[in-house]
């Protein structure tokens, strides 16, 4: 998939205050652009403690966005970085639940993006 129809299918917006990241998705997390949300925030792990993944805009999630979200999920870990994931629309939260994903992730209160 082409850069083009790739930012055409999920987009990104970030936020930073202090050692803290918010991540903004809007679109679908499908395979042909899982790689653009991993490379974007792995490259803040080492700069933050905790990255917040805003899912509010996310409308479809195949299975290696689901993995996407796994590998992010242990490189932060393993780096000491809190990943979160906020504002899970029906269809991401019901994914995740089949998959069993729901206790592994921290999913905080809907709308909860406050910095601390």
């Amino acid at each position: 998939m082409s850069e083009e129809a790739a930012a055409g299918c999920l987009t990104l917006d970030f936020d930073r205050v202090g050692k803290a990241a918010l991540v903004r998705c809007q679109g679908k997390l499908v395979v042909g652009v899982n790689n653009i949300l991993y490379i974007r925030v792995r490259e803040l792990i080492p700069d933050n403690k905790r990255i917040v993944l805003d899912l509010t805009g996310l409308t479809f999630m195949d299975s290696t966005g689901l993995g996407t979200l796994v590998r992010l999920y242990v490189a932060a870990r393993s780096s000491g970085c809190n990943l979160e994931l906020i504002n899970l629309g029906k269809r991401i939260r019901e994914l995740l639940g089949v998959a069993n994903l729901l206790s592994v992730f921290t999913i905080v209160g809907e709308n909860d993006i406050r910095f601390q």
